[in-house]
Order: C-alpha cells, then structure tokens, then sequence
C-alpha cells in the first residue's frame, strides 16, 4: 500500500516549520517524492493541500514554492489565534469530557511541577503547553475550531521563534486557572482567562525573518517516512 498523501502533506509542512524546506524555496514533484521516498502523486496532492493551507504558493515559472508570509501576515496570526482560543475555551467548558479534564489536571500538574523545580529545558516546557492547548482546542468539541487551531499553531512555530516565559510558574498557574473554569461549566471566566494567557504569551514571540530576524531554524535530522505510516 502506498503512503497516504496526508502523510506526505504532514512531513513537508514539520520540514516547512523547522525550516528545512526554507521561505522561498522551490518544491519539485520529483525532489520531494525523493526525499519521502513516495510516488509524485501524493507529493502533488500534499502540495495542493499546504497551498491552501498558506505554507506554499505557486509561482509562474517557478512552480511550487514555500510561501513567503510577509510581517503583517504574521502579526495578523498572532491577533487570529488570540481570539479563537479563548472561543475555544468556552466552548471547551460546556462540551468538555471527564477524560479530557484528566488529561488537562495532568499536563498542568507536570508544567507546574517541572516549573517549580527547575526540571526541564524550556523545549520540554514548551512541549507541554502545546499539549495543553491541543487538548484543550480538542475539548470544545468543535473539529472545525481544532482543525483552526492546530494550523494556526504550526504557522505562529515556522514564523515566530518563542522565548521561555520569565517566570514558568506563573504561566503554569494560568493554566491550572483555565483548568479549573472548564472544569466548573464556566464559559465566561474561561474565555477571559484564555485570552489574559494569550495576550501574555504574545510578547515573547519573535519574528524569525524581516527587520526582527532570528534566522530560521534548520535540521539535520533523517526525514523519511517510516514504513510504520502507511
């Protein structure tokens, strides 16, 4: 059986975020089916799906190439995602399962505790709190808002790098507070409290390109598809 186009589109668009495939860059049928060790066919098909997702366009006489979001568009995301997730957090208050509050008490349990101690580099941090909020888009029970959601993410990662927040604990405790509004049905007070989170969280992203550049990030890291994805 050959690998499904959905797995192609998901290893080109990490490889786009973690700036293998670099802004600007052409994207070649016959490069790309290659590297994933593929057939063209679902490389083309993965190609039409991340145009519509914003991370390729296609060029005249250039074809396919990584997009090119310029300072605005990536303003303009930061401000889209800061509205949508306390949406989503409301929605995640009256539609939410006891499996999902467990999953949230947990992960906010483990960030408080490696923030309190010190455990941890911030990535692992990091990590965490993208399990949070995937949990917590996927608790409002609306796939169309997770759907959003986990695409803003990926774009807001290939375009701003994240510093550690100043004082972990307290973006912790935040958490726990979002939590704890869920958990009560409290769809007001967890819309607010998602969107003071946001807004905090904001100021520590940094542009990776244009007049605030950080370079982006690349990886040497073997990117074949394992057989196990098929």
């Amino acid at each position: 059986m050959g690998i499904p186009a959905q797995s192609v589109c998901t290893a080109i668009r990490e490889d786009i975020v973690s700036g293998v495939h670099e802004r600007g860059s052409r994207l070649t049928e016959e490069q790309l089916a290659r590297r994933y060790g593929v057939s063209r066919v679902p490389v083309r098909e993965a190609l039409r799906t991340l145009e519509a997702e914003g991370f390729v366009v296609t060029r005249r006489h250039a074809g396919a190439c990584v997009a090119e979001p310029t300072e605005q568009e990536a303003a303009d995301l930061l401000e889209i995602r800061m509205l949508l997730e306390p949406l989503g957090a409301a929605r995640a208050a009256r539609r939410r399962t006891e499996a999902h509050l467990k999953v949230l008490r947990g992960l906010v349990r483990l960030g408080q505790e490696r923030a309190r101690l010190g455990e941890g580099e911030g990535e692992d941090l990091r990590s965490l709190g993208a399990w949070f909020h995937e949990t917590l888009a996927q608790a409002s029970g609306s796939p169309g808002l997770t759907a959003l959601l986990t695409q803003l993410r990926q774009k807001v990662a290939w375009m701003y790098a994240v510093d550690p927040p100043a004082a972990p604990a307290e973006s912790w405790a935040e958490h726990g507070a979002i939590v704890d509004a869920v958990a009560r049905g409290d769809a007001e007070r967890a819309r607010a409290l998602t969107a003071q989170h946001a807004e905090r969280a904001t100021g520590v992203h940094r542009l990776r390109f244009g007049s605030r550049t950080t370079g982006v990030r690349t990886s040497q890291h073997a990117v074949n598809i394992p057989g196990g994805r098929n």
